[in-house]
């Protein structure tokens, strides 16, 4: 199978690129924006994007046979868009990961498969990002197989969730005392110590 494979430049991404070469697939790897044409020119019959940090054009979407396939560490439609770990943290939403299809939206794709993840108070924002990306490896790995043969499932998004920009955390740059070494149970006291003296 050929597979282009859409990554950031990070050790996650090289984890996955390793086990897709392992799995005898012919993978070509890129980090960069790429256009309608080199995809094009690549000719995959499929296209996962992991840690990607550029959005698809939809020309591009319907080029490989079998789609494009994204790993997203939230759990959908819960905090699409940009840091989905500290959003989910920050609004209290579900926490998780989830692997979906790629659609003219962000992150608003079919879901193939989705998991619950659990943190202690003793997590940190770095340490429960860490545990994410372990939780959607393992489960990307699990289901590979079905989505390589075209047996994968597949269902709609419910519900319209929670959806953020890059921009919108820069109101809440305070609660990061620590940067992301701040652990869960210190956010949430921030959290509601400014909800107390924003009362009026």
């Amino acid at each position: 199978m050929k597979i282009l494979y859409l990554k950031g430049n990070n050790q996650e991404s090289d984890k996955l690129e390793e086990f897709l070469s392992k799995d005898n697939n012919e993978v070509v790897s890129c980090a960069e924006k790429i256009s309608y044409d080199f995809a094009l020119q690549i000719k995959p019959d499929i296209i996962i994007s992991y840690n990607y940090y550029f959005i698809l054009k939809n020309d591009i979407i319907s080029i490989p046979k079998l789609g494009i396939i994204n790993l997203h560490i939230s759990f959908l439609p819960w905090n699409k868009g940009a840091d989905p770990n500290f959003w989910s943290h920050v609004e209290g939403t579900p926490k998780g990961v989830t692997i979906h299809y790629i659609n003219e939206g962000v992150d608003t794709g079919d879901i193939v498969a989705q998991k619950k993840v659990v943190f202690s108070n003793n997590d940190t924002l770095s340490t429960s990002y860490v545990k994410l990306h372990k939780e959607i490896q393992n489960l990307f790995c699990e289901i590979w197989q079905k989505i390589k043969s075209g047996k994968n499932d597949r269902k709609k998004q419910v519900g319209e969730g929670t959806s953020h920009l890059m921009k919108n955390r820069i109101a809440f740059e305070y609660l990061l005392k620590k940067g992301w070494d701040t652990s869960l149970s210190e956010l949430q006291l921030n959290l509601n110590h400014n909800s107390i003296h924003k009362k009026p």
